[in-house]
């Protein structure tokens, strides 16, 4: 089979690898639909390895070269002697984390926090850039009838997404201000607006990002090299400020703006990747009484109720894919992507 491999960075080739031996017990072979790609591979490609292992991987064994996508859906073709979720021929999405279930996290049923936590596509032997891969039954989530490979290649990032409106609290009627138009940031915009969320606000620097923001039609579309966001939020709100911030953009300044914007006792979640560092006033949290939290992943039972939400029409996910491409065409994709030149918000590979 033909695979898209990591092999260091600015290094990914398109390889021919012998396919997925028959599935032990309790595995399932996916014949591979549509993968996106995510802020998470293009790091990697970027500056890694990162997070693909260069060692033996303490749960999977993986190592580098690794198989990327951990953003996928597709459809059966091999299950296991004990698997009963699935059968032959069933379209399903993948859930990618692998974990442990022996840690004091995974006892606390807070999967995503394994202290020995693998992932499809990262740190394990598949992953979704590629013909064919073989996961364990706990990570296929079968798509409802209606819910097309592209969306279901879009439920995991938007399980991130869901998991910050989540933390953040985000109830009917509030006020929200997402920060950056990222994949991440479009689809929290999504969710906070399916959460019952009466007015959402974007943020976003880029004019190209901010067009394509618009055409979620869930938000109010901001560009903050032209106002002051936090100053003109507060003017809308009767000088209160937003409800609740999503921190999508990674960036300091989109950080600190997310802070000034909120009201008193308003809450912060961040959410985009943050791999630098930023300057914060502490006191301005205590005379707010704000609530600041970090956001990891998401739960790692939550790919049915979001597939769901999308089968129902009220999660339009896919207004946030800018671009497709097939598997040859990746290593182009990511090197335009990871370039920071790129007007797009998600693109998906084709297979």
């Amino acid at each position: 089979m033909r695979a898209l491999r990591f092999h260091a960075a600015h290094d990914l080739r398109v390889e021919e690898l012998a396919e997925p031996p028959a599935p032990a017990p309790d595995e399932v072979v996916v014949r591979v639909a549509a993968c996106g790609i995510c802020g998470t591979d293009l790091h990697e490609y970027a500056a890694g390895p990162i997070v693909t292992p260069v060692e033996p991987h303490p749960l999977t064994g993986a190592q580098n070269p690794q198989i990327l996508g951990h953003e996928f859906a597709g459809q059966v073709v091999a299950t296991g002697s004990a698997v009963t979720r699935v059968r032959g021929g069933d379209r399903v999405a993948i859930m990618p984390l692998a974990y442990c279930g022996q840690c004091a996290y995974c006892r606390r049923g807070l999967q995503h926090l394994c202290a020995r936590m693998a992932c499809v596509g990262l740190s394990h032997a598949w992953g979704g850039m590629a013909e064919l891969a073989t996961v364990g039954e706990y990570q296929v989530v079968p798509l409802p009838e209606g819910v097309s490979y592209h969306q279901g290649a879009l439920i995991e990032p938007t399980a991130v997404a869901a998991y910050g409106v989540e933390r953040a609290g985000v109830s009917p009627g509030d006020q929200v201000l997402v920060t950056g138009a990222g994949p991440i940031g479009a689809l929290a915009a999504l969710c906070a607006r399916s959460a019952g969320a009466s007015t959402v606000y974007i943020s976003e620097p880029s004019a190209a990002r901010r067009a394509r923001a618009e055409a979620l039609e869930v938000a109010t579309v901001l560009d903050p090299t032209d106002v002051d966001v936090p100053e003109l939020l507060h003017e809308r709100t009767d000088g209160l400020g937003v409800d609740v911030a999503i921190e999508c953009s990674g960036h300091p300044a989109g950080f600190a703006a997310a802070v000034k914007s909120l009201r008193r006792r308003g809450t912060l979640a961040q959410t985009g990747l943050f791999v630098g560092e930023a300057t914060v006033e502490p006191m301005l949290w205590a005379l707010n009484d704000l609530t600041i939290v970090g956001t990891w992943c998401y739960w790692v039972y939550d790919f049915d109720r979001i597939a769901a939400q999308i089968a129902a029409g009220d999660l339009p996910v896919e207004r946030v894919v800018t671009g497709r491409v097939d598997l040859d065409g990746a290593p182009e994709a990511f090197a335009r992507l990871a370039s920071g030149m790129a007007d797009e918000i998600k693109v998906l590979i084709d297979q």
